[in-house]
């Protein structure tokens, strides 16, 4: 039972990988279909907080549940402990901080919502399943160079994608209404660093884990994130006749 359901966890690795090449070809051909760039006609919404508090909300119940409901043999190890706590901490931020700090928003189509909240749901279970019950690392993995580089990496990654967000709700006064330039911290050199945050975030946990769920995950997000880093990139460049040239659309100095 316990090698079937591994192979089952490899499996599911392998096929995030394929939907995350799978859905940036998708978002390069028909673009992203939320923000400022879904359309009022596509059905029903949500408002933006109600849905990003529900889409991203398995990601953190999945784990917790799984965790409290059968016994998590691996979750005696440290190395286990925190990488699990590592995935916890952003989705306690990304469910239930996050979407009470949203100023307004545009409204989210249901649909986006619902394909977010399954794969929150099918990720959760992955990578706390792992972590719980098959991950195994060297007594010593808390020093090993690449837990250090990738612990270090997802908490850098974290805290620019918070500051970021930051940023992006304070572009408006009270009253304001349109649309501004980011300015400040790394929307200096990149057009999207709350994104650039997330995906160093996501790399950063990957290489700690050093895992094919991991790593999987991680490049799931760089492959949803990109195209949408560059569609914002080219929204500004269109709207702002004054948007600062230099600026990359994803990595600074580099793309």
């Amino acid at each position: 039972m316990e090698l079937a359901e591994q192979s089952l966890l490899d499996a599911l690795s392998y096929l995030e990988c394929a939907l995350g090449i799978l859905t940036f070809v998708l978002l390069k051909l028909v673009g992203s279909p939320y923000g400022r760039y879904a359309s009022q006609h596509s059905g029903w919404h949500l408002t933006a907080p109600t849905a990003w508090a529900l889409q991203e909300l398995p990601s953190l119940a999945v784990p917790l549940f799984l965790c409290a409901g059968t016994p998590a043999e691996r979750l005696r190890r440290w190395p286990n402990r925190i990488l699990l706590a590592m995935f916890l901490v952003h989705y306690l931020q990304r469910s239930l901080i996050f979407p009470f700090l949203i100023r307004g928003g545009k409204p989210t189509p249901l649909y986006s919502c619902v394909i977010a909240f399954v794969f929150c749901t099918y990720n959760g279970y992955l990578q706390s399943r792992y972590l719980s019950q098959y991950a195994e690392y060297a007594d010593d993995w808390l020093t090993d160079p690449r837990f250090l580089t990738g612990f270090a990496l997802w908490l850098v990654g974290m805290l620019i994608n918070i500051h970021s967000d930051h940023i992006l709700r304070n572009l408006r006064q009270p009253g304001e209404t349109g649309y501004k330039i980011p300015r400040g911290g790394l929307f200096e050199y990149v057009s999207a660093a709350n994104y650039f945050g997330e995906v160093v975030e996501w790399c950063g946990y990957g290489l700690a884990s050093w895992s094919l769920q991991g790593g999987a995950f991680a490049l799931f997000t760089f492959c949803v994130l990109l195209p949408r880093a560059q569609e914002h990139h080219q929204w500004y460049l269109q709207k702002f006749e004054d948007y600062p040239k230099f600026r990359k659309i994803l990595i600074p100095f580099l793309f």
